[in-house]
């Protein structure tokens, strides 16, 4: 486990960040590029090593992220502490088409689901009714084949 020291010099050898102190010797570490409103990249990092980096809602670390998008790096080695900081600076400085994409899909029964992209998601409707929730157009496409669903002309 790396000390809080060398966290502090990885962290601080992205000049995109700026450190903020906050109560409990604690420091966060702010992306003041960010094309959003969240510009915490690292949280809460603490003298003990533990801390946080923002990820959002990034399928690659879907299973590490809390409800709120932050993975722990109380564990992380040199290499996975700058992959994760470089791509949550990615994530906040992407800008993403934030017009809908819609497409119509039919069972042979003739039930019509809609495959929405929206804000980072490919969402499956039914009836108006949030039904599935995908990272990627590929995922939701493999599930909505399963399903026996096509691709309506």
């Amino acid at each position: 486990m790396l000390t809080f020291e060398q966290k502090q010099a990885i962290i601080e050898s992205f000049p995109q960040l700026a450190k903020k102190e906050i109560s409990l010797k604690r420091l966060n570490y702010h992306f003041e590029g960010s094309l959003y409103e969240k510009t915490n990249v690292v949280e809460k990092l603490h003298p003990n090593g533990n801390g946080f980096v923002f990820v959002g809602d990034l399928l690659k670390y879907e299973k590490e992220a809390n409800d709120k998008g932050l993975v722990n790096i109380r564990d992380y080695s040199e290499q996975q502490l700058r992959e994760i900081i470089e791509t949550a600076i990615h994530y906040l400085s992407e800008e993403i088409d934030d017009s809908p994409i819609i497409e119509n899909w039919t069972s042979r029964e003739g039930t019509k689901l809609e495959l929405e992209f929206n804000n980072r998601s490919w969402n499956i409707y039914h009836q108006g009714n949030l039904e599935e929730t995908f990272g990627t157009r590929e995922d939701a496409v493999a599930y909505l084949r399963e399903e026996g669903f096509r691709l309506s002309k």
